[in-house]
């Protein structure tokens, strides 16, 4: 295939997929849409909820792991983790929450959920119970330094950024694991 007829070909079918012309949901779900899906919601953790026993990850933003601890402004250590599934699950409470799929940069399945027209993303972004994972989108760095700047949730100590914490994790259990020399 000629690189024109390649670029040709690729450029009708992202403007069928754009203009709403489905070819099949299969298709349209690998591309990283899908169709909506909304109902009650469990949440799993900060940044992951069930919605009809579906595992959907909150696109765009990444809260402390449930077994993290961050400090609060007087130094002192707090569940941040818990903290952040806490108010995700009060902001939810038992409304309907609706998802639009995406697939996150690792290829794992990912929304923008809402409660009516508020997103839960830019919700906990915030309030500070998350901070915006910059490697999917810039979408809630506005949302983030919102709480910032008001020094809200996790900033309003001192925090490890999730990323890095579930990093230093790893690395610490793969060190517990591995045979010792002598």
């Amino acid at each position: 295939m000629t690189p024109t007829l390649s670029f040709t070909l690729r450029t009708t079918l992202v403007s069928l997929l754009l203009s709403g012309a489905s070819l099949s949901p299969a298709l349209a779900a690998e591309a990283g849409g899908g169709s909506t899906i909304s109902g009650p919601a469990t949440v799993i953790d900060g940044d992951t909820i069930e919605l009809r026993g579906i595992r959907i990850r909150l696109y765009g933003i990444d809260a402390p792991e449930a077994a993290q601890t961050c400090e609060d402004s007087a130094g002192r250590s707090y569940r941040c983790g818990r903290a952040a599934a806490h108010a995700l699950a009060g902001r939810i409470g038992s409304g309907t929450v609706t998802c639009e799929p995406h697939k996150d940069a690792s290829g794992r399945r990912a929304a923008v959920c809402r409660i009516g027209h508020e997103d839960l993303g830019a919700w906990m972004a915030s309030h500070g119970h998350a901070v915006a994972d910059r490697r999917q989108s810039t979408h809630y760095a506005g949302a983030e330094s919102k709480a910032w700047a008001t020094r809200r949730g996790i900033w309003a100590g001192t925090f490890e950024e999730p990323a890095e914490w579930r990093r230093a994790s790893r690395s610490a259990e793969a060190a517990a694991g591995a045979p010792r020399e002598e």
